[in-house]
């Protein structure tokens, strides 16, 4: 038989584990594996050596922001930066963009702003806000992956948060996953005007989080619903969480390459490029998280890619204040988090599970992250061993504004394949994604 594409790498990173291997790709899939010195015939056959051959990521945290604040990324350039690096599948935020999508109208505009500028494929969440749990099912039914909703304020003022009567409301309405921005407001302090990280950080204190997390547990036990905490900044929750899973609540976790790669120690003040919300923590919790993400209390990893104009962030008073909260990574998230992992005795089977396989698993996307004989040919080729300096004009996001400017991290992004076909960062020829028709 002959593919159309064959790739063969000796470390090769398959559900079973990593080892030499080729896979073959015949009309976007995965039609076979084999050794890797197997003889398969093919049109195309690409010899990566001991470059590693990982699944595409799958990035179920990403804000694009198109339409109605496309000048702070928008479809082309935050689809771009993510195939460069090694993230094949993303799912976009219900907000920033306007409007937010919140109607099934609104999904259908966001979708026509995407149509034909995506070079990775692309699903939808639905957002909860006040006003709206009549369109929850429409949203459902128009393929959706779930809903966001934020307990504190989002930022924005088109996309308010809901209290916990809401909430649970919401929960009730319709059967469907629900990812939860966790914080309570009632916890969350004003920042006051200030160049010092410090006082960021304690206007957002850990209680802020655990407060918010036993909210939302409280509320998934009570409906039964499938809950998601998203962007886990405080170890300090990770108690409720295990106890609420140990109970049967239906219960997952999510942390971020910012949490578990940089920490409150090392954030000059007025560097307001590491705004973030929740905020970077010390590195004690970082550890708990780490350990945490070790034990598989905490399911995923994904970017919480969040831009915005680089004059949002304020560089010029440094007023964490008054900055806008958010990190762009969505290129830079592979590199960070294995840098960190294999200090910490990690393989990239373990970056594999939490970045690729976890994500997937969690919005239904069984066909993506994974290396398997009927799976979508979603492809990296990851040099884990080369290192190289963040330089920011290199950057493919709109506005390269960047907390890991400078920093030297380990893993290069060689070559991304959507469907067996490299992505080049020309034609787009990423997909629109449907929740249960993926």
């Amino acid at each position: 038989m002959s593919y159309d594409l064959v790739v063969r790498s000796r470390r090769a990173v398959l559900p079973q584990g990593q080892r030499p291997a080729a896979g073959a790709v015949t009309a976007g899939r995965i039609a076979a594996l084999a050794g890797y010195d197997a003889p398969l015939d093919a049109v195309v056959d690409e010899d990566l050596g001991d470059v590693a051959l990982l699944p595409g990521l799958v990035d179920t945290h990403v804000h694009v922001n198109e339409p109605g604040r496309t000048e702070w990324e928008g479809f082309a350039s935050a689809t771009r930066a993510a195939a460069a690096g090694g993230v094949t599948t993303l799912v976009d935020m219900p907000l920033n963009s306007v409007p937010p999508t919140v109607t099934v109208a609104a999904l259908e505009t966001k979708r026509a702003a995407a149509r034909g500028r995506c070079h990775v494929d692309v699903g939808f969440w639905g957002g909860v806000v006040p006003g709206n749990l009549g369109d929850l099912v429409a949203l459902d039914r128009a393929g959706v992956f779930g809903f966001k909703a934020f307990l504190v304020d989002s930022g924005v003022p088109e996309f308010p948060p809901v209290d916990a009567v809401l909430l649970e409301r919401a929960l009730a309405a319709v059967d469907a996953l629900f990812v939860v921005h966790a914080e309570d407001p009632g916890s969350v302090r004003e920042s006051p005007p200030s160049p010092r990280y410090a006082d960021f950080v304690a206007s957002r204190p850990p209680a802020a989080e655990r407060s918010a997390v036993a909210t939302v547990v409280a509320a998934a036990r009570r409906t039964g619903a499938r809950v998601h905490v998203l962007h886990l900044s405080s170890a300090g929750a990770l108690p409720e969480l295990v106890a609420a899973r140990t109970d049967g609540v239906r219960l997952t976790v999510e942390t971020c390459p910012h949490y578990l790669a940089l920490t409150a120690e090392q954030v000059p003040d007025g560097a307001t490029e590491f705004k973030c919300c929740p905020p970077i923590r010390d590195r004690g919790n970082q550890d708990r998280l780490w350990a945490a993400l070790a034990d598989g209390t905490v399911d995923c990893v994904v970017s919480d890619h969040s831009p915005c104009l680089p004059e949002l962030k304020r560089a010029d008073t440094g007023d964490f204040a008054a900055a806008w909260g958010g990190i762009a990574s969505v290129q830079l998230s592979l590199p960070v988090v294995w840098t960190q992992a294999r200090r910490r005795g990690h393989g990239l089977p373990d970056v594999v599970r939490w970045m690729a396989t976890g994500p997937a698993d969690l919005v239904g996307l069984r066909g993506k992250g994974r290396i398997a004989v009927g799976a979508d040919a979603d492809l990296v080729a990851f040099d884990a061993d080369a290192a190289f300096r963040v330089e920011p004009g290199l950057l493919h996001h709109r506005h390269p504004v960047t907390p890991y400017a400078g920093q030297r991290l380990t893993g290069v992004v060689r070559a991304t394949w959507l469907r067996g076909e490299p992505v080049t960062g020309d034609a787009p020829r990423g997909r629109l994604l449907r929740a249960g028709a993926a």
